[in-house]
């Protein structure tokens, strides 16, 4: 039998639940109720659907799966799956399911891979799912960070389907700070791929000698989060240091000033660079300070909810919930905490409306929506 809770998520109002089913009123959304969907997952870290409703989930340590009906008993996984290298925060980590699926079946993963000299570096390839959903046919590998680190962290990486139909990837800074503002290499940046892997006429620094044609935006630290709103404007969400979580609105050749500028400071409490702002770099649209760890995030135009539509929906590893923003400023306007969400690694909205989050932390994925 499947678990169910319900939830409290008021607009502007959290409440910590201490664990066990919980019955409450939202206000104008009413009564939410989570849904454990899978469980037994070992470290989940992205969720994509099909148009049918079907779930792909991947694992870090290398699994895709496939949820078939919403039940853990219907989970099977997926073959021909890049070897990954499952270190540090690497491994297998975003799925993307492009628009055109009905046509032309394509996954998208991205991953740590691993390099010559026993580093690892992002990687983005993309499969065609067999009929029966058992494997990934004609693997290609689309792009690959250039080698030269070894650390394991600070991989990115989201993929998201642009409005062109363009490809954004987002890349950590791999742990090297000063990378970030350097335009030679594709750490701490987010890029702007074509589907088949090469660069886009139209990219920022196309033909700009020293300079990555693939980079889109770069001074980013480690954006794990990334969503498109109505208007096909790409958000993202990245790690700070101590304190210094920022959500951004991504502009064209812009500089997000890491590590130049921070609203945070060093894990030793010094300080960051030179401040929190500078002539050049661009502003978050919000910050938390403390951090929370933001993971992956989207940004919701469903129906079963009708309040949240626009709202960016962040889940947090630290401090175990889902932040709901929305506004102009953008704010925090709500929490939904319970005892599922422990280390929300992503959020995601399915096609019915509803929505879906991995909780890291007891292996599970669950489903939001009004109760019944």
């Amino acid at each position: 039998m499947r678990k169910i809770l319900r939830v409290l998520a008021w607009i502007g109002l959290a409440l910590a639940l201490s664990g066990g089913p919980v019955m409450a009123q939202t206000g104008t959304e009413g009564a939410l109720q989570i849904t454990q969907v899978v469980n037994r997952l070992q470290t989940p870290w992205a969720i994509a659907f099909l148009p049918d409703g079907r779930a792909l989930i991947t694992e870090r340590r290398g699994r895709l799966l496939l949820v078939q009906d919403g039940q853990a008993r219907s989970v099977q996984g997926v073959r021909g799956v890049p070897d990954v290298a499952a270190q540090g925060q690497g491994g297998l980590l975003d799925v993307m399911v492009p628009r055109d699926f009905a046509t032309s079946r394509a996954v998208f993963l991205t991953y740590a891979k691993v390099q010559p000299g026993g580093g690892a570096g992002t990687a983005l390839s993309v499969g065609r799912l067999s009929e029966d959903g058992r494997r990934l046919e004609d693997l290609r590998l689309l792009f690959e960070a250039p080698p030269g680190w070894s650390g394991g962290r600070h991989f990115g990486s989201r993929v998201v389907e642009a409005p062109d139909g363009t490809l954004f990837l987002t890349l950590g800074e791999r742990g090297d700070r000063s990378s970030a503002q350097d335009r030679g290499n594709t750490n701490g940046s987010i890029l702007r791929l074509n589907r088949d892997g090469s660069v886009p006429a139209d990219n920022p620094f196309v033909g700009q000698a020293g300079i990555r044609p693939e980079i889109w935006s770069f001074g980013h630290r480690n954006p794990q989060g990334a969503a498109l709103d109505a208007t096909g404007q790409l958000w993202a969400v990245e790690h700070g240091a101590r304190g210094g979580d920022e959500i951004n609105l991504i502009r064209k050749g812009a500089n997000y000033g890491w590590p130049v500028i921070s609203y945070g400071t060093h894990y030793s409490g010094e300080p960051i660079g030179e401040g929190q702002a500078k002539p050049g770099m661009e502003q978050p649209a919000f910050y938390w300070d403390p951090s929370i760890a933001p993971s992956g995030m989207t940004i919701y135009d469903g129906r079963l909810i009708p309040g949240w539509r626009g709202s960016l929906l962040v889940g947090s590893l630290k401090f175990n919930y889902i932040a709901r923003l929305a506004g102009t400023p953008l704010r925090e306007v709500g929490q939904i905490r319970s005892a599922a969400t422990r280390r929300v690694r992503d959020v995601a909205q399915a096609p019915d409306g509803s929505l879906w989050f991995l909780s890291e932390g007891n292996g599970a994925a669950y489903r939001i929506a009004p109760a019944e």
